[in-house]
């Protein structure tokens, strides 16, 4: 059963006393509807099995809790692995639960609504979550083996497996729709005397911090990608020739202001950058093969520069 916390709940009403048989028809009721509830549970269970999908996990759970006890907003959070979902706005009387199993922490989840939640109200919650956790559990396990095959465990970016599997559908749409699109291909200047003058603790401080700075600078649109060494590669749907230069640009100068510190060394960063257009001819291939010779021709150029391929 979850750990509850911060629960509102009405234990004011007082009964007078009753004559026994109206107790027994009390507890007898109390019993049927325990029994009515731990059924609703097992057939929930079983409907929160059929998925592995976080998303779907929730809006079953969501609309199947609401259809039994009226609330305004639903909230869960799972800080470990950045997922989050919502539904409707939140009110003023809440009931707060952290769920667990097997000592495992399963995020925090969240009822809300204008008026405070009776004592039977939270027995049902408490009901429908025991069908959660474990369906919840499984959800979470295959959402981390998603995320570990698809993100560079260093940067936290995208990997270069996930590259190769997104260029060509991001290409295809931008085709279909005749809609603008962009790469970027960065590269950090020097990266291997980096290594060489301060070692590779260091060096991998470096990387962290450049995909964090890139991160911080592109729209929640585009997509960064880790594809290899000190090379970065970054996908811009809807964007043209001037859009992409000027991203590029935020980018240089954000990185350029690093100063990377490890152990007590520091090093100031510097990247350089070659851009690519997509135009109605371009392969994979050919949109990479460009960007990454305006890279060299940047690097040629002095580094610490971007270059727009032809």
């Amino acid at each position: 059963m979850p750990l509850q916390t911060g629960i509102n709940t009405n234990n004011s009403n007082k009964h007078q006393e009753g004559v026994k048989t109206m107790s027994t028809h009390n507890k007898i009721d109390k019993a049927f509807s325990l029994k009515i509830e731990a059924v609703r549970a097992l057939e929930l269970s079983n409907r929160l099995h059929s998925t592995l999908d976080l998303d779907e996990l929730f809006a079953i759970f969501h609309q199947e809790t609401q259809a039994h006890v009226a609330y305004d907003s639903i909230s869960y959070s799972h800080p470990e692995n950045s997922f989050s979902y919502n539904a409707g706005q939140k009110k003023h009387h809440t009931c707060q639960y952290r769920l667990l199993i097997g000592g495992q922490n399963l995020g925090e989840l969240e009822f809300s609504r204008a008026r405070k939640f009776s004592e039977s109200e939270t027995i049902s919650f408490e009901y429908t979550l025991s069908s959660l956790l474990s369906p919840l559990h499984n959800a979470l396990m295959y959402y981390q083996a998603i995320t570990h095959s698809t993100v560079d465990p260093l940067t936290g970016v995208k990997n270069r497996s996930t590259f190769d599997s997104s260029i060509s559908r991001e290409m295809s749409l931008a085709k279909r729709h005749d809609s603008p699109f962009a790469m970027i291909v960065l590269d950090i200047d020097n990266f291997k005397g980096i290594n060489d003058r301060f070692g590779h603790l260091f060096g991998d401080c470096v990387l962290r911090d450049v995909a964090q700075t890139i991160t911080h600078q592109v729209r929640d649109s585009d997509m960064v990608y880790r594809y290899g060494g000190e090379e970065f590669v970054i996908l811009l749907s809807n964007t043209c020739e001037k859009g992409a230069q000027q991203l590029a640009e935020r980018i240089r100068k954000a990185i350029a202001a690093l100063e990377c510190t490890y152990n007590g060394n520091s090093s100031r960063i510097t990247a350089s950058q070659g851009i690519a257009c997509l135009h109605a001819d371009d392969q994979e291939s050919s949109l990479f093969e460009r960007a990454d010779k305006a890279l060299y021709a940047a690097k040629n150029n002095g580094r610490n520069c971007t270059v727009l391929a032809q």
